[in-house]
């Protein structure tokens, strides 16, 4: 049995010290918030909440297999139910277009209502990605990255120096075609210029996998894996700043808070490594992806009838969700913006055909500087810079012996999936105790 010290208390870590536990080690996960979920979190004002962070997923089979592989399946805790809409995007030309997931049909069709001939060009698009789907799905992914015995076939798309804004431009003529398929990347920060290619797999993974989403707001599935934790004896310690990893002889043994040393054989790094300064010189060439401005907002009234989330492309972008928690007669809304926010975002979606300004009842408003600040880092993890991005961040295994790591800046991307898939390479890592 390895002792084993996790720092940071996101969904990342969470689910790195389930798997760990269950594999027979003996772990400590430490927090320097107040509680644990890190971005899965509510936000709470005048009798609404708002989901903080994510409010849906893609791959459930990630999080189903975290909950089998750590107790009891996920079902038994919580229900993760398939939505019908992923989002919905309205064009500044007045057209708009329902992209539902799980369905090439579905989606051929609404891409051929917005215009002839644009469903099969859409859906020849995401078709291509398949195969880029499986090989680094199966490569790259699911099992730890070894660049030394690594395939050409995988080699190839992960140092492609096609990037994602040439793909689009090249198979996608129509402009707002182009916007769909790069939205993702774009509110999350990144320039599409420097977003290799092969992530368009995104995409792909819309199409065939649908979205998910937990009723009550994502943050249940935080409480889920708080509960998991206690149920496999993980030593959870809040409130503890992690001020760096002990290294002597040249491999972690220790993690040093303010207060005091924690012993650990293994340490997993499941935070910004820029916090931990034996780590922070592996990554001086990368920077964190910003997370956008929020605004979330109580409304009353009768508003507009939107879908879970529905895109204004423009600029600024501005993204609403409509799946908060209200009390009777009213609604519950979460504004993302993008661009160039000049005015407030309220009344610049105003001037986008979606006027709720007499509505407002409750508004809290989340600068990106605000969620960096208070989770500690950016839950957008890494900002795409190019293919080198891949060598210049960390992967599972650090340089540093004896250090691994998991979350939003181990990962080719921000999400629980892909954040999840990291918890489970870090567990084969290490291994059974």
């Amino acid at each position: 049995m390895a002792r084993i010290a996790v720092i940071g208390g996101g969904f990342g870590g969470m689910a790195a010290a389930a798997r760990l536990a269950k594999l027979g080690h003996d772990v400590t996960l430490l927090e320097q918030g107040a509680r644990l979920g890190g971005a899965l979190d509510t936000v709470e004002a005048d009798g609404f909440s708002w989901d903080a962070g994510p409010s849906m997923t893609l791959l459930p089979a990630v999080i189903r297999d975290l909950f089998r592989k750590s107790g009891r399946p996920l079902e038994k805790e919580i229900d993760l139910v398939a939505r019908d809409e992923v989002r919905e995007h309205w064009f500044a030309d007045g057209s708009t277009v329902t992209l539902r997931g799980g369905s090439r049909g579905v989606q051929y069709d609404a891409f051929e209502e917005l215009g002839a001939g644009l469903g099969q060009q859409w859906c020849d698009h995401v078709a291509g990605f398949a195969d880029d789907w499986e090989v680094v799905r199966r490569e790259y992914l699911e099992r730890p990255w070894r660049p030394e015995i690594a395939g050409k076939e995988v080699v190839d798309r992960l140092q492609s120096r096609t990037m994602l804004a040439r793909r689009l431009k090249k198979e996608l003529r129509d402009e707002r075609l182009r916007l769909v398929s790069g939205h993702p990347f774009f509110m999350d920060g990144h320039d599409l210029r420097n977003v290799p290619a092969w992530m368009g797999v995104h995409a792909y993974v819309e199409q065939n996998f649908g979205a998910w989403t937990v009723p009550g707001g994502m943050a249940r599935l935080a409480g889920a894996l708080a509960d998991r934790l206690a149920t496999r004896r993980v030593t959870v310690e809040l409130e503890t700043a992690v001020t760096d990893v002990v290294v002597r002889n040249g491999r972690a043994v220790a993690v040093a808070t303010g207060a005091g040393e924690v012993d650990a054989d293994t340490v997993v790094c499941a935070v910004d490594p820029r916090r931990i300064p034996i780590l922070a010189p592996y990554v001086v060439k990368t920077m964190p992806a910003i997370p956008p401005y929020v605004v979330h907002l109580g409304l009353d009234g009768d508003v507009p009838d939107l879908g879970p989330e529905t895109v204004f492309h423009g600029d600024p972008t501005i993204v609403v969700r409509t799946g908060g928690t209200a009390p009777e007669g009213c609604h519950a809304w979460t504004l993302l913006g993008r661009g160039h926010l000049s005015e407030d975002m309220v009344l610049a979606l105003s001037r986008m055909g979606v006027n709720v300004r007499g509505n407002v009842v409750s508004r809290v408003d989340r600068t990106p500087r605000a969620q960096v600040a208070g989770l500690g880092s950016s839950p957008l993890g890494v900002l795409w810079q190019g293919r080198d991005t891949l060598r210049h961040r960390l992967g599972t295994r650090t340089p540093v012996a004896g250090v691994y790591a998991a979350g939003a800046n181990a990962t080719p991307g921000s999400g629980l999936p892909w954040v999840g898939l990291s918890a489970s390479l870090v567990a084969q890592e290490i291994g059974p105790a």
